[in-house]
């Protein structure tokens, strides 16, 4: 093998339905949203990652954008191959190769995944040149990230609010314990404010703006410490078709967003019913890890710390915690060999 190793890459890869980051040599050299731009006359891919985000909506007909993945998973077989295979064309020391090397690749999964979702994401890795294909389960990764030792006999809870679906796990000695994966996460609260809008305002507004109001002054509490200014949201009016602007304050997000916050902390309440006592005592102590974008939501900590009475922590650079979590198992894969699914 010695010397064909120089002809092999390693890439971690956190496959996420908003955003995909790629890791390769201790970098992260991808982030862009999981997102593709396809001609429909001739079935080419235009735009993939950023460029094809701004075309999100904007699109006459015979272009479409797709989002390959949903809820976690792949939706769109084809599309999420083609995605995959350009952002790994261009990671900036693989685009001056001649050919393409072979791929050693670590990619993380929902923990509530199928075998036939698997199987999907496996296949996809295989036919852009992955050679070998190991996959870890997203709370997995995200407890590596924020730089838990899971080989140890102590329980750490770990929510890991990502785009398509929110994981929460109990983890303790390299293996989960017990786990719950809702798919109610970022898209849920995107679509959540998109129903407000239009209910209580009768203005019809787009993803990419809704995006931008969850992030401007998204909030899962009425109290906030040092609330957000009021956002002006432009749309079209539902009753005259007029393009139409309003003010709307963080507490109107909230409201739009409360039924769904409130399905997350149920489950949180759930998985910690599931625990076992001795786990139960450590977590009480260690208190409760947040991950993945969701986490940014102001007030959520401090909402969810009042409904399970723990301490909440958020990890640093919540958005990359899984996918340094991935890059960490690269680097030793014959130390985490037990968490990996190959």
């Amino acid at each position: 093998m010695g010397f064909f190793d120089f002809l092999t890459e390693e890439i971690a890869i956190d496959l996420g339905t908003a955003n995909t980051l790629i890791i390769h040599n201790d970098k992260v050299v991808v982030d862009s949203p999981s997102i593709v731009a396809m001609d429909r006359v001739s079935n080419k891919i235009i735009a993939v990652g950023q460029e094809a985000n701004q075309m999100q909506g904007k699109t006459h007909e015979n272009i479409k954008t797709i989002r390959p993945l949903k809820d976690g998973v792949i939706a769109d077989f084809n599309a999420s191959e083609q995605m995959i295979s350009l952002f790994i064309k261009n990671i900036p020391s693989l685009k001056k190769r001649f050919f393409t090397p072979s791929l050693r690749m670590v990619i993380c999964i929902p923990s509530g995944i199928t075998e036939v979702e698997m199987r999907a994401v496996r296949e996809s890795a295989e036919r852009v040149n992955g050679k070998e294909v190991y996959l870890i389960h997203e709370p997995m990764a995200a407890a590596i990230g924020i730089g838990i030792d899971i080989m140890q006999p102590k329980g750490n809870m770990i929510v890991d609010i990502g785009g398509g679906t929110t994981e929460i796990a109990v983890i303790a000695l390299s293996g989960i314990v017990c786990d719950k994966s809702v798919k109610i996460a970022g898209d849920v609260f995107t679509n959540d404010i998109i129903y407000y809008m239009r209910t209580q305002h009768n203005l019809y507004i787009g993803e990419r703006t809704a995006e931008r109001v969850k992030i401007s002054i998204g909030s899962a509490t009425e109290e906030l410490e040092n609330p957000p200014e009021d956002m002006s949201v432009q749309g079209r009016d539902l009753l005259t078709g007029k393009p139409k602007e309003i003010l709307i304050s963080y507490r109107e997000i909230h409201k739009a967003l409360d039924k769904s916050i409130i399905r997350i902390e149920d489950s949180v309440m759930e998985t910690l019913a599931q625990t076992p006592p001795e786990l139960a005592a450590d977590i009480y102590n260690t208190g409760v890890y947040l991950a993945g974008g969701g986490s940014m939501l102001r007030g959520l900590d401090k909402r969810l710390s009042q409904k399970t009475e723990l301490p909440i922590f958020i990890a640093e650079d919540p958005l990359r915690a899984v996918v340094r979590g991935t890059g960490t198992v690269l680097k030793n894969i014959e130390r985490y060999k037990s968490v990996l699914i190959k």
